[in-house]
């Protein structure tokens, strides 16, 4: 039994805490919804809300992380639409708290936005160029991270996150001129992220370590996702094939290969 602190409940966050509650595990909890925190101590999470600035300092997170040994990080940037903002300066003014506490080991949910498109596969050791703005300053947090000697730290790239309540086909159904329809897709199921941070905890990993985390099942967009609405009785999509498709391939042979993890085939 370890005492494991979650930054961020959120649509990943909390499933996670309550499946490791089950496991036998202390959990503290962060959220930055006032109206949460009912939600997480009914479920047995010890919760603080705590939201990161990269400009003021929350006091509240040396007791959330006090006596903790693990600290989970998932807490992903608001970086779309109007909203950004610098994630990478939270991360900073969050390490010092970590290195004064009892945390020896931070596991960090990234994204496989830190690799540019292409068509090519990608593992670990391909060398990430992000063209997005919440690639970039994710990959600087990683670096920030894991450069700490403070702290070791295990870097999760996810890919396209997907759930009972979160797929999307949900807003691709009925649209038209979607570009890539040869392109692989590269998703992974909420109980697969949920398994795989699981196993990273078994191992009790010495040294930091990234692991890329996709399912290993990679049909093109235009095969995926027409069979997703037909099984969901949605519009069908339609593809634009006037143009090559392009994207990455994102293996995870080495989350099965050193962590001996198995996906489920039936979850996508």
């Amino acid at each position: 039994m370890k005492q494991i602190s979650i930054l961020g409940c959120g649509w990943l966050g909390l499933p996670l805490a309550k499946s490791l509650l089950q496991n036998g595990h202390i959990i503290f909890g962060s959220t930055t919804s006032v109206e949460k925190i009912t939600l997480l101590e009914n479920a047995g999470i010890t919760p603080f809300l705590i939201e990161l600035s990269d400009v003021t300092i929350e006091v509240e997170i040396a007791s959330f992380l006090k006596n903790s040994e693990i600290l989970i990080i998932d807490i992903p940037p608001k970086l779309r639409g109007n909203s950004s903002e610098n994630f990478v300066g939270k991360i900073q003014n969050l390490i010092p708290f970590i290195e004064k506490s009892s945390v020896k080991k931070v596991l960090f949910v990234s994204s496989t936005s830190v690799y540019s498109e292409g068509t090519t596969t990608i593992t670990e050791d391909t060398i990430p160029n992000p063209d997005t703005e919440s690639g970039k300053q994710l990959l600087e947090a990683e670096q920030l991270l894991q450069s700490n000697k403070n702290f070791q730290t295990t870097v999760i790239r996810f890919g396209g996150l997907i759930g009972e309540d979160r797929h999307p086909i949900q807003f691709l159904a009925g649209r038209t001129n979607i570009e890539n329809p040869e392109g692989p897709i590269n998703l992974i199921h909420q109980m697969d992220c949920i398994g795989i941070i699981e196993a990273i905890l078994l191992q009790d990993l010495k040294d930091n370590e990234t692991f890329n985390a996709v399912a290993p099942y990679h049909p093109t967009r235009k095969e995926y996702y027409t069979q997703k609405a037909i099984e969901l009785n949605l519009p069908l999509p339609e593809f634009n094939e006037s143009k090559p498709s392009v994207g990455k391939l994102i293996s995870s042979d080495k989350v099965e290969q050193v962590l001996g993890y198995l996906f489920a085939k039936n979850r996508l």
